[in-house]
């Protein structure tokens, strides 16, 4: 499919050397910071570049809208710093190369990667910006190798991209699971209960791990190091001998028992991308009350780590993301992805970024400290 994508067969767009209207969409699960990405590219292309910027709305759905765009200019992104989520809207679906439909209750999977090219070239788009995790990466890349000119910005709460060493969104979805931990604190001394906090995680633990050693935690569950629940209690009983009458435990959504999967719920959305992880903060809760000599309780975050306004720090990556995305398109390197590479911002092959995800090692740095500061893991 190399090569399909011609931007002057419609609209007079140019590539590198000539280009006038750039795209770019956010996708995927929202975190804060989208707008600050926004924000940086809109003003750099305005002040640096001279295009003309093409907001998709609600990710790669829009491409399949008539109303699916709007223009995005200076006065459009003033203010957006400090503000979550993102102006564009975002979805987790509208894949072009897998769309999901409902044909009389039957879900149907086509491919539409044709009417989105035609969409691009339609508007005119001579580049495309793809904000999102490692599912809107990986249309990026494919696009890309249609002949689409992409740029990727890496977004994800869960840190799990690979190619770049912090993604926007994480610090501060850490910090609101700290700030949840750190409140949860008082109230199981005063009760002398076992709190477990259930964070998001599907397959890498990274807000489970850094939250559960920010906020001082006893025990921390993480999809990569699978538990015993015998463990954990007889851990929760030494610490009643040693005085210790409370404890809290970190959970990531996708952790599980030596031998078993991550627990899904039961009703799922048949459109979906992928099944709905939950129910394993409950479980251990129920599982481990019958164990120990402590009442336990269950505080699932959820979404709230991907609401409320970003971090200074994740305010100033997404800005410098955003920034470095635009130089990237006026270079004409395209099939990149800009990433933090220690303290740069660098440019790295998309097939880089989606190639492995990126997990907590269970034998690295962060889990030994943890281990030293006696934490227990559960194996």
């Amino acid at each position: 499919m190399t090569g399909l994508y011609n931007p002057h067969r419609i609209g007079g767009a140019m590539p590198h050397g000539g280009l006038k209207r750039v795209g770019i969409l956010t996708g995927g699960g929202d975190c804060p910071g989208l707008n600050a990405v926004l924000r940086a590219f809109v003003k750099t292309a305005d002040a640096r570049f001279d295009w003309s910027v093409c907001g998709i709305l609600d990710g790669f759905e829009g491409l399949f809208r008539p109303d699916g765009v709007r223009e995005l200019r200076v006065e459009h992104v003033r203010g957006l710093l400090p503000r979550g989520g993102t102006i564009l809207g975002t979805s987790n679906r509208g894949d072009p190369f897998n769309y999901k439909t409902l044909v009389d209750g039957t879900v149907q999977t086509v491919d539409r990667s044709g009417d989105a090219l035609a969409r691009l070239r339609e508007l005119g788009v001579g580049a495309l910006v793809v904000v999102g995790g490692d599912g809107s990466q990986s249309i990026g890349l494919k696009l890309s190798q249609t002949g689409v000119p992409i740029v990727g910005v890496p977004k994800t709460i869960d840190n799990d991209l690979s190619a770049t060493d912090i993604t926007f969104g994480f610090d501060t979805a850490v910090a609101t699971a700290t700030d949840a931990i750190d409140k949860l604190q008082s109230t199981a001394e005063s009760h002398h209960r076992v709190m477990i906090v259930e964070v998001m995680g599907r397959h890498s633990g990274w807000i489970a791990l850094e939250a559960g050693i920010a906020g001082g935690v006893e025990v921390i569950l993480l999809p990569e190091i699978p538990f015993r629940l015998e463990r954990i209690a007889e851990y929760v009983q030494e610490r009643d001998r040693r005085g210790g009458k409370f404890s809290i435990i970190v959970i990531a959504e996708g952790a599980h028992q030596v031998g078993s999967q991550a627990m899904t719920l039961q009703r799922q959305d048949p459109l979906a991308i992928s099944v709905r992880l939950g129910g394993v903060g409950h479980w251990l809760a129920e599982e481990l009350g019958q164990r120990i000599h402590h009442e336990v309780r269950c505080a699932i975050l959820g979404h709230l780590q991907r609401g409320g306004s970003p971090s200074p720090f994740d305010r100033v990556l997404a800005t410098r993301l955003g920034a470095a995305a635009a130089h990237l398109v006026e270079r004409g390197e395209f099939g990149a992805m800009v990433a933090l590479r220690g303290a740069e911002i660098v440019a790295v092959p998309l097939s880089d970024a989606v190639g492995v995800r990126k997990t907590v090692p269970p034998d690295g740095e962060r889990v030994r400290t943890a281990r030293d500061l006696g934490i227990c893991f559960g194996d």
